[in-house]
């Protein structure tokens, strides 16, 4: 039997996708170096050149030569893994904190944050647990509840840390691939009414969510507060009106723009090349989002459909929300920018899911219109 290959639409699209990205990054990361001097720049554009792009290419690579039936097998045994290795940024001299959040385990050298584990664990395990469940997920016993317990044992755990942003991905992914297994739509809505009631919840009791929505309201209220990124990174977009400033000209990332090479690279691509930069990059992941589904619409079987589905959702809804949390148009969150922002451990772990993705589309069904 021949060997198929992968989709090489995919392929180009995330190498694009990682070129333009780090070209934006490095823009970025120039501010870096103007505030914290040499040393500190050229470890953070190392890293994010180094462990996140070659590694990254190279482990994309490595996982699309596994055959995705492979984490089935396993899928039980990752999710409790990427859950117990979750766990560990509590404990004392390994977890690390960083701006009121313990997210990060710390190896000295580097630093990951292990919910980027557990996002594709996640979505891993759901994907084999709703192929074993064929028709039984359109029951609220066998369907609703199991997905009930998996997003509660994962969401205290990220609460704790906090990290909401993480619980909401994951929760768009698995509603996403719930539909997508036959869940019935009744549900579906129970379950957003419940997500809500939750949102609610977190709103009343959770400080930083709170002053989140506040702001996300009333954005000029908390301008020297808990709304001075989003101010910031506004200021920036409108500067760059429809062609930007230029590459590598922006001024905001040298002065008022907090995380300019994290959760703010947007702001910096905005100033910079402008409109035209934005829409680019959002019709890139637009074209990833295709490539993807179809992809999943030709998989061979529910768990490669199911796989691909989750790993869609979860590299471009994140893209997605911080890209609308940097226009205004959704309160902010500390998501990375996917395959942009600063971060080796978060773009590997993408890689790697783009890697999956791209072995799944290698036994997917072909036809003229999807070669």
């Amino acid at each position: 039997m021949q060997k198929e290959r992968m989709d090489k639409w995919l392929l180009w699209l995330t190498i694009t996708l990682v070129a333009f990205g780090f070209v934006v990054f490095f823009s970025a990361s120039l501010g870096l170096l103007a505030k914290s001097g040499q040393a500190e720049f050229a470890s953070v554009v190392f890293t994010q050149l180094v462990f996140g792009i070659i590694g990254g290419f190279i482990f994309m690579y490595t996982m699309s030569s596994i055959p995705y039936q492979f984490w089935r097998k396993y899928s039980l045994y990752f999710f409790v893994g990427s859950l117990f290795l979750t766990l560990m940024v509590f404990v004392p001299h390994i977890g690390f904190s960083h701006g009121g959040a313990t997210r990060w385990i710390n190896l000295g050298p580097f630093t990951f944050q292990p919910s980027e584990f557990l996002k594709i664990s996640f979505v891993i395990y759901f994907a084999t647990w709703a192929t074993n469940a064929k028709k039984h997920i359109q029951s609220l016993k066998y369907g609703v509840l199991p997905l009930g317990v998996m997003l509660g044992v994962t969401g205290l755990i990220l609460l704790k840390e906090p990290d909401t942003d993480a619980l909401m991905i994951i929760t768009s992914a698995a509603i996403g691939m719930f539909i997508v297994a036959g869940g019935r739509w009744k549900h579906f809505i129970g379950i957003f009414v419940t997500g809500l009631l939750l949102g609610v919840f977190l709103f009343f009791s959770v400080g930083y969510i709170h002053n989140r929505v506040i702001v996300f309201f009333h954005p000029q209220t908390e301008i020297y507060g808990a709304g001075y990124q989003v101010h910031q990174a506004m200021i920036a977009i409108g500067s760059g009106k429809i062609f930007g400033r230029g590459l590598g000209q922006g001024v905001q990332k040298f002065t008022y723009l907090p995380e300019a090479i994290g959760d703010s690279v947007f702001a910096v691509l905005g100033e910079e090349l402008g409109f035209l930069g934005g829409l680019f990059l959002i019709g890139l992941f637009v074209a990833f989002a295709a490539r993807g589904f179809i992809i999943a619409n030709r998989a061979k079987d529910q768990f490669g459909r199911l796989l691909a589905v989750g790993i869609v959702i979860i590299i471009v809804a994140q893209a997605y929300l911080n890209i609308s949390s940097m226009l205004g148009i959704f309160p902010l969150s500390g998501l990375p920018l996917t395959f942009v922002s600063h971060g080796g451990s978060a773009l590997l772990i993408a890689l790697g899911m783009v890697g999956i993705l791209l072995n799944v589309s290698r036994t997917a069904k072909k036809t003229p219109l999807t070669r």
